[in-house]
């Protein structure tokens, strides 16, 4: 399970405290009238303590040493469906993999950056990326049904440890 990149600027960073974004999750769950089950925040909580994206059977071998019933791929799918229909997290789709919103209270889109050589992921969101898509979009006759966002380079600290 890869790492998630601090932004230098700290705009996007998620709370640094795990009860404290599980606290935040509960309560946006219970006003949207939905339920934060016990696998639901099993899962949340993997994927917080993994600091990065993380695949779904990575989740089930880590569910497996946690609880001690069994739990099958549908189970975790059903459940990071839920977890991103939510907003509570994203799916990196170039990975395959799932990764904490840094705020999950945000209905707005997110960009990616993904570190090609240590795996580490960075959620940005800048409305002016969605404002000139959307402008794009009108000026072709384009309706998007959705949108992915993923820019994969090279972090500032594998750039730094890269010989000159």
């Amino acid at each position: 399970m890869a790492r998630s990149a601090e932004p230098q600027d700290g705009r996007h960073r998620r709370p640094d405290d795990l009860t404290d974004w599980l606290t935040l999750a509960a309560a946006l769950c219970v006003a949207r009238g939905v339920q934060l089950t016990a696998l639901r925040q099993e899962i949340l909580e993997l994927l917080w303590q993994s600091g990065g994206p993380a695949g779904a059977y990575d989740l089930i071998r880590a569910l497996r040493r946690r609880v001690e019933r069994p739990i099958g791929p549908p189970t975790v799918y059903r459940a990071l469906e839920f977890l991103v229909s939510q907003g509570l997290i994203r799916r990196i789709e170039s990975r395959n993999a799932y990764v904490v919103r840094s705020h999950p209270e945000s209905p707005n889109p997110s960009a990616f950056f993904l570190c090609g050589r240590c795996g580490t992921s960075a959620e940005f969101e800048d409305p002016r990326i969605d404002r000139l898509l959307a402008e794009d979009a009108v000026a072709i006759g384009f309706l998007p049904t959705r949108r992915v966002l993923e820019v994969e380079g090279t972090c500032p600290r594998c750039r730094d440890a890269a010989p000159a």
